[in-house]
C-alpha cells in the first residue's frame, strides 16, 4: 500500500484576510512540501496541470525536478497532465528528463483534464475531446516505447522515423490514466494494462469498486495480469493532533474553493453539514486525526481496492505551516498503521487461499 500527497498548488484568497500569496511564493511553498514528504516517508507526490489565475503548477514536470534533487526515494508524478491538449513528444520529453535527475522517480499521470483552460490556449476545440485524448494517449505510449518513432493522426503533424530524447532511466515510463469514474476510460485503461487513479471526491468511496472491478476484468481480458495493475485514489482531506482542529482548519478554505468550482459548474452551495457528511466514515473526505484517517485508507484499501492512496491537501490556500503538519502526520504515524495493518491482512488472506 502506497501513501502519498496530491496538490494543485492553488493561490487562491487566504479566507481570513482576503490576501493572495504569489505563485512564485505559492511554487516555492510546494517544493518544500515534497522534500518533507520524502523525508517522513511517504511514497509519491503528485502535481496537477492547470492554467489559471487561482492555480501556480501550469508545469508539473519543472516543479517536480526543483524537488528532485533534495529527494531521495519518493516518486513524483504529475496529477494530472492534460495530455488532450499537450504535446505527447514534449510530455514524454519533460518526464524523461525529470526521470533522469530523480534517479527513476518520474511517473506520469495522463487525464482529460476537468478544467478546460489549456483547451484555447494550445488552440484545440473542445468538440474533439475525447479523440484528442485517445489520439495523443496513442502516440504517447507508441514514444514510450521506441526510441524511433514513427506516427500519424487527425490532430498533430505526423512523425517519420524520428527519436525522441531523452530516453527515461525506466523502462516503461510509467504511465497512469486519471479518471473521475468514466466506466468507459476505466475499462480502457484495463485493456491497455495502464495503472488507473480514480478521482473520489463526492459520494461513498464504496460507489467505486464495481469500477476497480470492471478494471481488473478489462486487464484480464486484454492479457494483462490484474494483481499486478495498481489502483490508486486521489481524494481530499486533511490530518491534525484532533479530529475536530482538523476539521475546523480544513473547511473554511475548503468551502471557499468548492463554491467558487461550484458557481462555474453549476453546483449547489457548499456548507458545513456537506462537509461533515463527507467526513462520516462513509464519506470521501479524509479529515481528522491520525487514526481516523488511518481507518478510512485501510476501509478504502479492503473494500474497495486501492493500491496507492493520495491525500489531496491543501484544497484552496490554508497556512503553509498547517499542510506541512499534515504531511508530517500522513508519513510518520498514518502511513505506518496502513501498513502494518494492511500487510497482515494480505498475509492472513494468503494463509486461508
Amino acid at each position: 500500500m502506497e501513501i502519498g500527497i496530491s496538490t494543485f498548488v492553488e493561490t487562491t484568497p487566504d479566507v481570513n484576510t482576503g490576501e493572495v500569496i504569489s505563485h512564485a511564493q505559492r511554487l516555492r511553498e510546494v517544493v518544500e512540501e515534497i522534500v518533507l514528504a520524502d523525508r517522513v516517508g511517504l511514497d509519491v507526490y503528485g502535481v496537477g496541470e492547470h492554467h489559471r489565475k487561482d492555480y501556480a503548477a501550469s508545469s508539473p514536470a519543472v516543479v517536480l525536478a526543483a524537488a528532485a534533487g533534495q529527494t531521495k526515494r519518493i516518486r513524483l508524478t504529475s496529477a494530472v497532465t492534460v495530455l488532450s491538449s499537450a504535446d505527447p513528444v514534449r510530455v514524454f520529453q519533460d518526464f524523461a528528463t525529470l526521470d533522469g535527475i530523480s534517479n527513476g522517480r518520474a511517473e506520469i499521470m495522463a487525464g482529460r483534464g476537468s478544467f478546460i483552460e489549456s483547451f484555447p490556449l494550445f488552440g484545440y476545440e473542445l468538440d474533439h475531446y475525447d479523440e484528442l485524448f485517445d489520439e495523443k494517449l496513442e502516440l504517447l505510449l507508441k514514444i514510450r516505447e521506441s526510441e524511433k518513432v514513427t506516427w500519424r493522426g487527425g490532430h498533430r503533424p505526423a512523425i517519420d522515423n524520428r527519436g525522441v530524447y531523452p530516453r527515461p532511466v525506466q523502462d516503461p515510463l510509467p504511465v497512469w490514466i486519471g479518471s473521475g469514474g468514466n466506466s468507459e476510460s476505466v475499462a480502457r485503461a484495463g485493456l491497455l494494462g495502464l495503472p488507473l487513479v480514480l478521482a473520489i471526491i463526492g459520494g461513498s468511496p464504496l460507489h467505486f469498486a464495481p469500477l476497480v472491478e470492471l478494471y481488473k476484468k478489462a486487464a484480464a481480458h486484454g492479457g494483462h495480469d490484474p494483481s499486478k495493475l495498481p489502483v490508486a485514489s486521489h481524494s481530499h482531506g486533511f490530518i491534525a493532533e484532533d479530529t475536530e482542529t482538523a476539521a475546523d482548519k480544513f473547511f473554511p478554505s475548503t468551502q471557499q474553493a468548492m463554491n467558487v468550482l461550484g458557481r462555474e459548474r453549476g453546483w449547489g452551495a457548499y456548507t458545513r453539514s456537506t462537509f461533515d457528511a463527507a467526513r462520516s466514515f462513509e464519506g470521501a473526505l479524509y479529515v481528522g486525526d491520525p487514526d481516523t484517517v488511518a481507518r478510512k485508507i485501510i476501509d478504502l484499501r479492503k473494500r474497495v481496492g486501492i493500491t496507492r492512496f493520495l491525500l489531496h491537501v491543501p484544497v484552496g490556500t490554508m497556512p503553509h505551516d498547517d499542510v506541512m503538519r499534515a504531511i508530517e502526520l500522513l508519513g510518520t504515524e498514518v502511513a505506518p498503521r496502513v501498513r502494518e495493518e494492511i500487510a497482515a491482512w494480505e498475509a492472513e488472506s494468503a494463509d486461508k487461499q
